[in-house]
């Protein structure tokens, strides 16, 4: 008989317990979807070709030349053999290879900058992941605590019809009076309006969660918030936070980028040395009927003297760049460490709020269970007891509220100290891993 009943279930039964989320289900999927996330990677990635980019210094270069056309020569060779003007079909070809051995360090600091530039946005990738991982709590909440205010709505808007359908007994016994009909029927709509207004405030709360998460919630499971990774005290998440924050760590990456740039800057104040090997074959040149061809075998150094101090006020701008990229990691700590001190004092301020809250609608559930029974004997009038019904809506509609604002307050925490995607158990992007870097 249990096995026919399960049978029997509607598909969509089936469907919906097949397809309930978790916490950490829809952060996973918001992480592998999301625009922002995914043009970070995008631009990490490309930044890293970069650093293939400046290794190529280190490697030879191979050209070719070829060319063919035309060429008219007067000069004292050909006048000098009496035939002035000479035409003939210029042919060319050359091939020469160029090795680097020395340019006073551009491409070891460029190579260094890339890697940071990539390390950089490396962290900016997990900086979004994090950030956009909180917003996909804060949707995921308030999907769960709309749901509860509409329960707690429903069940408000039955307690007011049950009320409404005992005045209106009351008023067929001839026992009631048309004040408190009209009374219980004002109030019965203000229940209908309130459940309106909470369900489409349910339904703006899943609109959001399908623009940030990308897919409608399906049965939502209550999450369990990871307590062991909140520190114990708020100096303690400071210093979590300064170690382990991507954007700080995005900051520092960028502070070492101008460094290695101002580096690089450096560069043309010392002379460049290649080892140059090259051939040429060229046929019908300067007037001379025939085949030229040689190979050379050179060292080449050259050394600029003098460029109109272009490369002195690169030198300067490169320092200057320095400095900026030092005050905007200083600010960024005092962004970080500003951010943490918020997480902190909202996640206090609803805890301690809570056991108010629960005060509050033990009282107000006592108070409408005494004024139900008064009422019922006449000693309560009709605007007590709906007053105390509304009481008790109230009353735990704020419970819910500092219920899931605290349960927000703690992975905010997390955020806050870099930590959401280890609290979640969720692995970060493959853009957000840095690289090794070797000075």
């Amino acid at each position: 008989m249990k096995k026919s009943l399960v049978l029997s279930l509607p598909l969509w039964v089936v469907v919906s317990s097949v397809s309930a989320q978790t916490l950490e289900s829809a952060v996973m999927h918001t992480i592998e979807s999301n625009p922002d996330i995914l043009a970070a990677a995008s631009e990490r990635q490309a930044v890293s070709k970069e650093i293939d980019q400046a290794k190529a210094g280190y490697y030879p270069t191979l050209d070719l030349a070829l060319g063919t056309g035309w060429e008219m020569t007067d000069n004292p060779n050909t006048r000098s053999a009496g035939r002035g003007e000479v035409r003939l079909n210029r042919d060319e070809a050359s091939l020469q290879l160029r090795q680097m051995l020395f340019d006073g360090m551009e491409t070891k600091n460029e190579v260094l900058r890339q890697e940071f530039r990539t390390n950089s946005r490396a962290s900016a990738v997990y900086s979004a992941a994090e950030n956009t991982g909180l917003e996909a709590v804060d949707a995921y909440l308030n999907v769960l605590r709309q749901q509860k205010i509409v329960e707690l709505a429903q069940t408000n808007l039955e307690a007011h019809q049950r009320t409404h359908d005992q005045i209106v007994l009351r008023s067929e016994r001839g026992v009631g009076r048309g004040a408190d009909m009209d009374q219980s029927l004002g109030r019965l709509a203000l229940a209908e309006a309130n459940l309106m207004e909470e369900e489409s405030k349910l339904r703006d709360a899943e609109t959001t969660f399908i623009r940030v998460v990308g897919e409608p919630p399906e049965s939502l499971e209550e999450p369990e918030i990871p307590e062991n990774l909140i520190p114990d005290s708020l100096d303690a998440a400071i210093a979590k936070a300064v170690d382990n924050h991507p954007t700080l760590r995005l900051a520092n990456f960028d502070l070492e980028s101008a460094r290695a740039q101002h580096a690089t800057a450096k560069a043309p104040f010392y002379p460049d040395l290649h080892l140059e090997v090259g051939t040429r074959a060229d046929h019908n040149i300067d007037g001379q009927v025939g085949t030229d061809k040689d190979i050379t075998a050179m060292l080449r150094l050259r050394y600029n003297l003098l460029n109109g101090g272009r490369d002195s006020a690169r030198r300067e701008e490169t320092a200057y760049l320095i400095n900026q990229a030092a005050e905007i990691r200083n600010n960024t700590y005092r962004e970080v460490e500003e951010g943490t001190r918020l997480s902190w004092n909202a996640w206090e301020t609803v805890k301690s709020q809570m056991s108010y809250r629960e005060q509050h609608v033990d009282s107000s559930q006592k108070s409408r269970d005494a004024y139900r029974q008064q009422f019922s004997l006449g000693q309560r009038t009709l605007l007590d007891l709906l007053d105390s019904e509304n009481e008790v809506f109230r009353a735990q509609t704020a419970l819910v509220n500092t219920e899931y604002d605290e349960l927000y307050a703690q992975y905010r925490i997390l955020n806050s100290m870099g930590l959401l995607l280890q609290g979640l158990n969720i692995k970060a992007p493959e853009a957000a891993e840095t690289i090794a870097i070797k000075q």
